[in-house]
């Protein structure tokens, strides 16, 4: 069987990786609209009521307005944006991140895929908070750096055109998009300090959470933590804190929709780092909205990854 699928905005960076994963596959035929017609919103809600899922990779007010035109219809819709990301209507687009969300995000109309840096961490902070090892209220810090492609198109110019070299630090009013669903499917109930990063350098991501006095042992049970929660998962794991050896490079996984997870520690001082890798444009973006779309029509979820 195949499968149709229109990609609203797919000119922009996460619209062209969707793109690149599905256009060669079988089983899903592309419906795309020509540059006259990208902004016509007569086209675009045809191309909807053609598709059997449409992707939204749009800014926020965008992706509001779209939603909101498409009411009534029945259309299946994946998120790209951060508009729906805390809405009850919406399956968070994270299956592994608890038990029942695959089989929700399978049946559901309306999936909301994940930011970058939330994805690092709320896989990190999800299952710990669950299990009681990190309290809802501790007063936590998370630390990030991003390939500069996660800036979309205007920082990509930016960097590619010589304008900026980078690196450098921002959102530092802690107002930045990613905190709402941070808290909200970290299960926080204190709000974290949250410094982003961009690097010189396309894609990749590291996400950073300090825990800096553990009791004895209490890594060692972050750890194994992590592991039985994302046992037997396709695309997260956890890894020992040697595996990338002394330094650990954010391109490390470019390329694929692998987040590798570990806990890095020194028993004698207490002081540990939760540490989660993974591709901003694979598993922090559009991989993961491959992952879902595969998910909502029944295929393999690893189809195109």
């Amino acid at each position: 069987m195949t499968y149709k699928v229109f990609i609203d905005g797919e000119v922009g960076t996460t619209g062209l990786q969707i793109r690149a994963r599905l256009e060669g596959r079988d089983d899903i035929r592309l419906i795309t609209l020509g540059e006259a017609d990208r902004k016509n919103i007569h086209a675009r809600l045809a191309a909807f009521g053609e598709a059997d899922v449409g992707i939204l990779c749009l800014p926020d007010a965008a992706a509001v307005e779209i939603v909101a035109a498409l009411a009534g219809t029945g259309t299946r819709v994946i998120d790209a944006s951060t508009a729906h990301r805390v809405h009850p209507d919406w399956a968070f687009g994270f299956p592994e991140m608890q038990s029942g969300l695959r089989d929700r995000i399978a049946s559901g109309q309306f999936v909301s895929n994940p930011g970058c840096y939330s994805t690092g961490a709320i896989a990190l902070l999800h299952p710990l908070v669950q299990r009681g090892l990190i309290a809802a209220d501790a007063a936590l810090a998370i630390n990030a750096i991003s390939g500069y492609s996660g800036g979309g198109k205007a920082m990509i110019a930016e960097f590619e055109g010589g304008q900026t070299d980078g690196p450098f630090v921002y959102a530092t009013d802690q107002q930045h998009k990613h905190l709402p669903e941070i808290i909200a499917h970290a299960g926080l109930s204190r709000r974290p300090v949250f410094v982003p990063s961009v690097g010189p350098y396309e894609q990749g991501m590291i996400v950073q959470i300090p825990l800096p006095d553990l009791a004895p042992g209490q890594g060692a049970a972050i750890e194994a933590a992590l592991a039985d929660h994302y046992a037997g998962s396709r695309f997260v794991s956890v890894v020992s804190p040697d595996h990338h050896g002394a330094r650990i490079d954010p391109r490390r996984l470019n390329g694929s929709n692998r987040m590798e997870l570990s806990v890095h520690g020194n028993p004698d001082t207490g002081g540990a780092v939760l540490i989660a890798l993974l591709d901003n444009l694979g598993k922090g973006a559009s991989g993961a909205a491959v992952q879902n779309l595969n998910i909502m029509l029944g295929l393999d979820e690893g189809l195109g990854l």
